[in-house]
């Protein structure tokens, strides 16, 4: 830092001086913002002995480097992991050719309520930690060049302060920003583009000039537009006298303009140069583009001219391992799969996002829905924003507007989400001075918000009603089609879309009963998972294909934002029990592997040929009947198993009434029991007429080998999917994403270990613990996707989930090659090499190593199952000794707004008991539990491990209980072994009253 501020000292104009490197921290307390030991009373204090701190580098998250844990207040919808009180220190000199100029720190977001001092004195407060600020150091700073400066920010995370994980400490960038009294102020330049034709568009720059001298100044303000290749295009000069603050507007005329938009999306550059006494004091860039867009009530969503539907994502900021420290190479990473997926649009959930999310969105053409607040006054939780909302909210705007006006990729802008004020007076008047305050900065765009209040019609002269004519458009939450269309009949004057839609819930690689429109859960320990097959879904979700056929058929309706588009660490719907810490809501997880949603979207969003077989892997038991999806966006695809066809399944093509194609099969689908009368009832029903899926399905018995489809369009094959019956594990295979980066010691590249067998295919239930070695580099974190895991993100082991993990890891210093190792036990190691390029500036900070984090053993005897129904029904219920509690795979589901309640028993579970050594058993004594939700197994059968798998039992009798809670007594020929377990099968298989419930379990040995 003080290298860098020496080297720029010499120059005139703006110099900007990264603040990343040299920071010192302090944890003082992860479970509030209190100082129990007085110890950091005296942090903020430029003589304060800080020497004892951790070095760390921004963007830092401290959250994100601790275990999840239940102590510190944490809670399932932060993901488990602490806040607290944190310090940062950081000291520097300055050079004395700083002496006269203005210097002024900037952060881009701390999380959250931050104090910032300066050599001492107190300089400002940050509540909201999702947006940035600036705060004038010049009177308090040394520029002598010997004479240290420290900056310290005290940063208070006191949970709950969000419904999501949100990180903890500096988290976005920190800079100093150094100009000459004559400079181009904060966010200084707003640029417009009214007026666009093939031939010529018009550019109308405002510019801010703030004169800090003391002396008023003739400034000249010029104004250069570059074109996407860096040439000159435009010039405009003009001379103002500047007392203290002055606005200047330039209108220039690009000819030929070349236009940002989703397939191409093209950057201009306003350069704009200020001069005083002909000698240049200041030069500031912004990035913008060329493009038009309308929403229309009737006609949807125009991009340059263009229909366009939304195809969008809604996106939680945190980055999986790294937490919510920013890194815009794994920003990149993320949009780029969202970009894979046929994703167009991108809403900031639910805050304004990072400089470097904008800037990746402008790159890869997503436009940009940025929103303000999850919560106005009224609180979401005990900490969060709504205490600050009063005092601060103004302010906020005002800088969501400023850091984003002028990207392209911006269309709307959100005063909130699901804001309790909607549906009060109150919410009227705060809803007009933030309206008020968006247009202030910015009159270019639509103005929304997003709405769960808005199910239905609401009634006439209600706030939620009156509200309503305040906006540009409306956002809703997971409503009905015929919600929706009720809506777009009594609002003519609102474009709608779904700013929320689905939040169906899955684990990648997990499948649960297809034949049910909406599952169970499984609270098994370990087993936590959710079905893939589109139908898990709660109260208030539907599913994906239900979200996207309500949104295609309505020409009018602009579009969906997917929730959500990738996993978040945080609210682990349907589950709230430590460890389940992230959520089941995205359709790629949070190590960046794709689920099957992924493809459904897929399927619907991209024109280039796909099909995608649902299970993802083709490893069974042998009598099984599987149920086997394709999602294809082609009209013919044919299953093969072994060679052998076993059929070929067709979408019709069919028209939604304004005349659109799409493929769709013709059949009734139960998924939306509002729909009473026509062809179809209990069925969503397209306007058109028609209901139908957005898969094709085969029932496949089950037989190892090679399962193949081929999609046709007009009969020639262009795309096929194969999954292949994996065998043993037998290696690791790392693949880095890409093949070269920076030396900077900042960079990342992300590296995919797979187990696999002897001929690489992945192996799907392999959960070995991978360690991690880095040569040319660090680890900067670990992940699997599992939702279900108390390991750190931050370590050097993790365990495979489904076959797959994921490394993240940070360049050094030094151009070569970076070397990743990955190795587990009884597998073959594999090393991924990526070459690294020399780097203009490089971290200085040394990069923290990282520590195995080994699995906790379990405790003995320890008592699994297949499925747990509720989370109060936990397999070591059966070995407590007491009848009140117990094993149960019972489940219900509540109704949905589509769906009737459900409630039936599985077919056929099983529970065990592993006493972690050998024994000999010849007996096994069950309580099972009698009701109206419970009944006796149809049948028991005993299985015994023997080293390497279970055997069935000889010479098995049962002497069935006649009473509730009796126990039931198998008895069987002795036999030795660490595991017992016990397959039920139920007498009313899919019927409430045959579930089974087990209150003891007992297996004596002999």
């Amino acid at each position: 830092m003080a290298r860098a501020a020496e080297a720029a000292g010499g120059a005139s104009g703006r110099r900007t001086v990264a603040l990343r490197d040299g920071w010192r921290f302090a944890l003082v307390n992860p479970g509030g913002i209190t100082d129990p030991t007085g110890e950091y009373a005296d942090a903020a204090g430029p003589g304060y002995d800080d020497s004892g701190w951790r070095e760390v580098a921004v963007p830092h998250d401290w959250s994100i480097e601790l275990a999840p844990t239940t102590q510190n207040g944490t809670t399932s919808g932060t993901g488990f992991f602490p806040g607290g009180l944190g310090w940062y220190r950081l000291a520097f000199t300055l050079p004395p050719a700083f002496a006269g100029r203005r210097i002024s720190v900037e952060f881009d977001g701390v999380y959250m309520d931050s104090y910032i001092y300066c050599n001492g004195t107190e300089v400002g407060r940050h509540p909201y930690g999702y947006t940035g600020f600036a705060l004038d150091l010049t009177d308090l700073l040394h520029t002598d060049g010997t004479t240290e400066n420290v900056i310290a920010v005290k940063v208070q995370n006191r949970l709950p302060s969000s419904r999501w994980y949100s990180g903890s400490g500096i988290y976005r960038e920190a800079r100093l920003v150094v100009t000459e009294p004559v400079h181009v102020a904060r966010w200084g330049t707003y640029v417009t583009t009214p007026d666009i034709t093939d031939e010529q568009a018009l550019v109308r720059v405002r510019t801010s000039v703030v004169n800090e001298s003391g002396a008023a100044s003739q400034v000249e303000i010029r104004s250069t537009v570059k074109d996407p290749r860096g040439r000159t295009v435009a010039r405009a000069a003009t001379t103002v006298a500047v007392g203290g603050q002055a606005a200047e507007i330039h209108e220039l005329a690009v000819a030929k303009p070349q236009l940002w938009d989703i397939e191409s999306p093209r950057c201009y550059t306003l350069e704009t140069e200020l001069r005083v006494d002909g000698r240049a004091v200041d030069t500031y860039r912004t990035p913008f583009g060329f493009r038009t867009f309308r929403f229309d009530p009737d006609e949807g969503f125009h991009l340059n001219g263009t229909y366009h539907k939304i195809k969008g994502v809604d996106l939680h900021h945190d980055l999986g391992a790294l937490g919510a420290a920013v890194s815009i190479d794994a920003i990149r990473r993320q949009m780029t799969i969202m970009k894979s997926m046929g994703v167009n649009a991108f809403r900031t959930s639910h805050n304004p996002p990072s400089p470097e999310m904008i800037q990746v969105c402008e790159e890869l053409g997503i436009v940009m829905m940025v929103e303000a607040f999850d919560c106005w006054k009224s609180p979401k939780t005990r900490y969060d924003y709504g205490r600050f909302f009063d005092e601060w909210s103004d302010r906020d705007i005002a800088e969501m507007v400023l850091a984003a006006r002028n990207s392209p990729a911006v269309l709307m802008w959100s005063i909130g989400n699901e804001i309790s004020e909607f549906t009060s007076t109150a919410g009227l008047t705060i809803a007009d001075r933030l309206i008020a305050g968006i247009k202030a900065y910015d009159d270019t765009r639509p103005i929304v918000i997003g709405s769960h209040r808005h199910r239905s019609v609401p009634a006439e002269g209600t706030p939620a009603d009156l509200i309503l004519a305040k906006l540009d458009g409306l956002g809703l939450n997971y409503n009905t089609a015929k919600s929706v269309d009720a809506l777009h009949a009594r609002y003519p004057h609102l474009f709608l879309f779904e700013s929320e839609s689905s939040s169906e819930t899955s684990t990648r690689g997990a499948y649960q009963e297809p034949e049910h429109l909406n599952t169970g859960e499984n609270y098994t320990p370990g087993r936590r998972a959710t079905s893939s097959y589109d139908n898990n879904l709660a109260s208030w979700t539907m599913s994906g294909e239900y979200g996207h056929k309500k949104d295609r058929d309505r020409k009018w309706f602009a579009g969906e934002f997917l929730w959500s588009g990738i996993d978040y660490i945080g609210e682990p719907t349907p589950y709230d029990v430590f460890p389940v810490k992230a959520s089941f809501f995205g359709a790629v997880d949070t190590a960046g592997f794709p689920k099957d949603m992924y493809y459904l979207f897929q399927s619907q969003w991209v024109g280039e040929p796909m099909v995608h077989l649902l299970p993802m892997t083709w490893n069974h038991e042998e009598g099984d009947t599987v149920e086997v999806w394709a999602y294809a966006n082609v009209d013919t695809v044919e299953l093969f198993l072994n060679g052998t066809s076993l059929g070929v399944r067709t979408f019709d093509t069919k028209k939604t009434t304004d005349g659109r194609e799409y493929l769709e099969t013709t059949e009734a689908t139960g998924d939306d029991k509002t729909f009473t009368d026509g062809p179809y009832p209990g069925s969503y029903t397209s306007p058109n007429g028609s209901a139908g899926k957005l898969h094709l399905t085969w029932k496949v018995p089950y037989a190892p080998g090679e399962l193949k489809a081929v999609a046709r369009s007009d009969g020639k094959a262009v795309a096929t999917d194969v999954l292949r019956t994996a065998g043993k594990p037998h290696a690791v295979r790392l693949t880095a994403d890409r093949k070269s980066l920076a030396a900077d010691g900042r960079s990342l590249v992300f590296v995919t270990a797979d187990v696999v067998d002897a001929r690489g295919v992945v192996v799907p239930d392999a959960e070995h613990l991978i360690s991690f070695e880095v040569d040319g580099g660090s680890l900067a974190g670990l992940d699997n996707g599992r939702e279900e895991s108390a390991e750190r993100y931050q370590a050097g082991t993790r365990t495979a989930f489904h076959g797959k993990a994921l490394a993240i890891v940070r360049s050094g210093t030094e151009p070569g090659t970076l070397k990743v190792t990955a190795r587990a036990q009884g597998l073959r190691a594999d090393t991924a090499t990526v070459r690294t390029t020399p780097a203009r500036s490089a971290a200085t900070t040394p990069a923290a190593g990282f520590e195995p984090d080994y699995p906790v053993p379990p405790n003995y005897p320890y008592a699994d199952s297949s499925y747990s129904g509720r989370p109060d029904t936990l397999p070591a219920a059966m070995l407590d000794g007491d009848a009140a509690t117990g094993w149960s795979n019972a489940f219900s589901k509540a109704a949905t707004a589509l769906l009737p309640a459900f409630n039936g028993a599985r077919a056929e579970d099983w529970v065990s008991v592993d006493f972690g050594r050998t024994r000999t058993f010849d007996r096994a004594e069950v309580s099972f539990t009698l009701s109206a939700t419970h009944s006796l197994p149809a049948s028991v059968a005993v299985e015994v491990w023997d080293g390497e798998r279970y055997v069935p039992v000889e010479g098995a009798a049962v002497d069935w209980a006649t009473a509730s809670d009796e126990p039931t007594v198998i008895t069987f020929t002795a036999v030795s072994g660490s595991r017992v377990r016990l397959t039920l099968t139920s007498t009313h298989p899919g019927e409430t009253g045959g579930a089974i419930r087990i209150s003891k379990l007992e297996v004596p040995a002999t």
